[in-house]
């Protein structure tokens, strides 16, 4: 996110251009950002194989460039690249999607927990907004709207903690997990829980209580692994969940 300045003249935010923004993205940074979207909206589903060769022909370059794109993608654990067998979208065990969801619940617990203590007055009336236009994607049962959204609102207590490198490393861990985070959405009534999950939150964030916040969060993301192994079952993933295993509330 750019930096940003407040402008006592005009009683508003300035938005100020960074240099990384400012520069025209590269093919290979292009190609990466399209892949990336399309492995974590679902459209290109864990362990469907992606074709350098075709992914070139479609955006109209040379291998080069979508090389370079896959082993970006590799490096946030998107795809899996095997000498002489190619390129998949990354598929995980049971027990590992779980390790993963532990991990991400604790870094978000703490970002959260810090956001509370450090957000400015504009930033928790920007979260407010997007706790309420949620409301209207679950009335509307839209998984995209409020999965967007949802996403939007995670992000927003990352940038509110102040902290750089905790925010880029919640981001990063996020992109990592969001092809499978997407399927919690499509569980029994887990548009309203969530919903429900950080209307909690935000009332515990508008009270201050950074430790309750903390718990609370915690308790959201467990619950949203526990409802992504329920929704897709054992024969979307190689291995059930580990005994003890956190259930949903």
């Amino acid at each position: 996110m750019p930096p940003r300045r407040h402008n006592e003249e005009e009683g508003k935010l300035v938005m100020l251009a960074s240099a990384a923004t400012a520069a025209s993205p590269t093919l290979s940074e292009s190609i990466r950002v399209r892949l990336a979207d399309e492995i974590t909206s679902g459209e290109l589903a864990p362990g469907a194989e992606i074709d350098e060769l075709r992914v070139a022909e479609r955006f109209g370059v040379s291998r080069t460039p979508v090389r370079e794109a896959l082993r970006d993608l590799a490096a946030v654990g998107l795809v899996d690249i095997e000498p002489r067998r190619g390129v998949r979208v990354a598929t995980l065990t049971a027990d590992r999607l779980g390790e993963m969801f532990e991990v991400m619940a604790e870094t978000e617990a703490m970002c959260a927990r810090l956001a509370t203590y450090r957000m400015t007055a504009v930033e928790r009336l920007a979260l407010q907004a997007l706790h309420l236009r949620s409301f209207e994607a679950v009335e509307r049962g839209d998984v995209d709207s409020y999965d967007a959204l949802n996403r939007d609102f995670h992000s927003a207590l990352y940038r509110g903690t102040h902290n750089a490198f905790l925010a880029d490393h919640a981001a990063a861990l996020r992109l990592r997990i969001a092809p499978f985070r997407r399927a919690q959405f499509r569980g029994r009534q887990r548009l309203a829980r969530s919903y429900e999950e950080h209307e909690f939150l935000m009332q515990q964030i508008l009270r201050g209580d950074g430790e309750e916040v903390a718990r609370l969060m915690r308790a959201h993301m467990m619950t949203a692994s526990a409802t992504l192994l329920d929704y897709l079952g054992e024969g979307a993933i190689n291995a059930p969940p580990k005994a003890g295993s956190p259930p949903p509330p």
